[in-house]
């Protein structure tokens, strides 16, 4: 791809490099895989389809308060959420010591505020940690491509549970191709009762899951698409294509899209 690529030494993580391309930096982690990307003249926007498409989570939960969020990466979500959603707070949990420095260095990522906090520490540790802390929880912890083994355990889903309030929503990024993600669906929806929507991230090949907490047991059409009209309107995001993607992989009526397993 011609990148130019430049390990960080003065890291001391020393699988961690930068790429840039077409006025693009990429963040990657243990090999070649994207872990994050910015655009260098607009480093508050979502520069991947998937991260756009985790915004998802605000057709169902449109007003959160408290964020959680396991793993930093570049901290594409988290600068957005900053500057776009300013009612909610947000901590990032992240266990690398070189990604928090790379993404402030690198990737614009802003100090410590009342509205974002940093914290070097075992994502799924503070997610065992709290009860009833938060109500949205962000999960999107990879080695160089690979899920990371203490996110995606039944015991961890559980304890992602017991830390959302109700209502909330606890967003996770799987890759479409991993031939584990319906052994990881089924352990997410057992813990959540069924209530589990999924979506594709078009473009990245990325499929995104919501875990829904104290949702309702359908939601209408009309009333996802008036929403979905509005937060692209605010974020200019698209939602609207959100919407139509939820047909794909869920359970739906021509009025409802069916939330609870018993909706139908």
């Amino acid at each position: 791809m011609g990148w130019l690529k430049r390990t960080l030494r003065k890291l001391t993580h020393p699988e961690i490099t930068v790429s840039e391309e077409d006025g693009v930096r990429y963040l990657h982690l243990g090999g070649e895989h994207i872990q994050s990307a910015m655009r260098i003249d607009a480093p508050e926007d979502l520069e991947l389809d998937y991260t756009r498409t985790m915004m998802a989570f605000l057709l169902f939960h449109p007003r959160p308060r408290e964020c959680l969020m396991v793993g930093l990466g570049g901290g594409s979500i988290p600068k957005f959420i900053l500057k776009r959603l300013p009612g909610v707070r947000t901590r990032v949990v992240e266990l690398n010591p070189a990604v928090i420095t790379a993404a402030r260095g690198l990737f614009s990522v802003p100090g410590d505020s009342t509205k974002l906090r940093i914290e070097l520490g075992d994502g799924a540790a503070a997610v065992h940690a709290m009860k009833e802390g938060c109500d949205l929880l962000f999960i999107d912890g990879f080695d160089d491509g690979d899920q990371v083994p203490e996110l995606v355990s039944g015991e961890f889903y559980a304890a992602a549970y017991r830390a959302l309030r109700s209502p909330g929503v606890l967003v996770l990024n799987f890759f479409g191709h991993d031939r584990r993600f319906d052994r990881y669906l089924k352990r997410i929806e057992a813990v959540f009762g069924g209530c589990v929507i999924c979506l594709n991230a078009r473009e990245d090949g990325n499929v995104i899951v919501f875990a829904l907490k104290g949702a309702p047991r359908a939601i209408e059409w009309e009333e996802l698409k008036r929403c979905a009209f509005r937060l692209e309107a605010k974020l200019g995001l698209p939602f609207v294509r959100h919407v139509a993607g939820l047909r794909k992989m869920n359970r739906w009526t021509r009025q409802e899209l069916l939330i609870a397993p018993d909706a139908a």
